[in-house]
């Protein structure tokens, strides 16, 4: 075989991808998730989930927890650029750290009669969402749980009838006693 046609791939693309939950403090000021999100997108990084809420009122910061999925060294640069935006105080990777809690939250719409219904609160039940409205049609249940949980639950459902689903986004806190 001529050594010209000979293709090594690049050593960064045998790394695995891998997701990460970040966790990341911020001022509580227009603008700050724009920016955040501009740096994702400006280098061809996804966000699969986002979550951000006011934590500390007196200092006026917020906490954005970022769901993404890349090599160590991407997650490394993701990281590092992060903590050179100007309104971010602290980046901490949840999935470095160790094993995190983390929890979404779904709104599931659910339409069925007979029973497609009865199957509907079965599952419901087995997966403990609860019914937060229920019509003589339909249903709507919240359940909470990992994104996996969320994600198989949302699975069965489809075969049951399926119409809506609203998801808050992955909330994420790392174990222990310790703070960020």
């Amino acid at each position: 075989m001529n050594a010209m046609n000979t293709h090594y791939p690049d050593p960064a693309q045998l790394q695995a991808t891998r997701r990460h939950t970040l966790a990341v403090i911020v001022d509580n000021e227009p603008g700050v998730l724009a920016r955040i999100a501009g740096l994702f997108s400006g280098r061809g990084y996804n966000i699969e989930s986002l979550t951000v809420s006011e934590t500390e009122h007196q200092k006026h910061l917020s906490r954005i927890t970022i769901v993404t999925a890349g090599t160590d060294a991407t997650l490394a640069q993701i990281k590092a650029q992060l903590e050179r935006l100007v309104p971010v105080h602290r980046v901490v990777d949840l999935t470095v750290q160790g094993d995190a809690i983390e929890r979404e939250l779904a709104l599931v719409k659910v339409e069925g009669r007979g029973d497609h219904r009865v199957e509907a609160m079965r599952l419901a039940s087995a997966f403990g969402a609860r019914t937060v409205d229920a019509t003589l049609t339909s249903f709507v249940f919240e359940l909470t749980g990992t994104t996996d949980e969320v994600e198989r639950f949302l699975s069965l459902m489809v075969a049951v009838g399926l119409v809506e689903v609203s998801r808050t986004g992955v909330a994420a806190m790392g174990r222990g006693g310790q703070g960020m």
